[in-house]
């Protein structure tokens, strides 16, 4: 079950979200490679937490390696692992007035230049995949609101909420709108990403 808390952009924010409320995800804890090899160990396998912990971390290893070295990773029903770029605007392939190529590396463009290091950062780009897609997802879901967010619907409507009810997360306050961002990053390149090439499998 995934339970979810209202959280309201502030009145004076200067966006057209100014005093609405988005659901967010009350996420409950983080789990740690550890965690999911005790886990996984309840589980009945006939594999020890220490033997699951040990081949997880050598997984996690070798996931990054290929990564590092060009290659997607695909888990089945999770998700694709890939580097991915966020680019400079490169004007020229070459300045000759400066004698300056463009070049496979990382960097910042100096003020005015027309070319230089393509790549303004590099990140791990991880991408849903089998019956981890959207719309799996949205098949197997069970939302729900957390004991603090039914209490204020149920003020709103003018009923006494619990006395007992527990303390979840509750109305918040930010200062911008839409959907979350953070942890892995699963939306698109940004600043003319990768270019060019078919997608993924899913």
């Amino acid at each position: 079950m995934i339970e979810l808390y209202l959280s309201k952009v502030t009145e004076t924010s200067e966006t057209e979200q100014a005093g609405k409320m988005y659901a967010r995800v009350s996420y409950k804890q983080t789990l740690s490679v550890q965690d999911m090899a005790r886990h996984m160990a309840e589980h009945n396998t006939m594999f020890s937490e220490g033997s699951i912990c040990g081949i997880l971390i050598d997984f996690v290893k070798c996931v990054r390696e290929q990564v590092l070295n060009g290659n997607t990773v695909k888990i089945d029903n999770l998700a694709i692992f890939k580097a991915t770029v966020e680019a400079n605007a490169l004007e020229t392939l070459y300045d000759a007035q400066n004698d300056k190529v463009a070049s496979a590396s990382i960097g910042q463009l100096a003020e005015g230049a027309k070319t230089g290091a393509a790549v303004k950062t590099i990140k791990l780009l991880a991408q849903s995949t089998g019956e981890f897609t959207r719309d799996e997802l949205k098949k197997d879901a069970k939302l729900s609101w957390t004991d603090k967010t039914k209490s204020e619907i149920a003020a709103a409507k003018g009923e006494n909420p619990s006395p007992n009810s527990p303390n979840g997360e509750g109305t918040n306050t930010n200062t911008g709108g839409g959907t979350n961002n953070g942890g892995t990053n699963t939306g698109g390149d940004n600043g003319g990403g990768n270019t060019g090439g078919g997608s993924d499998p899913n």
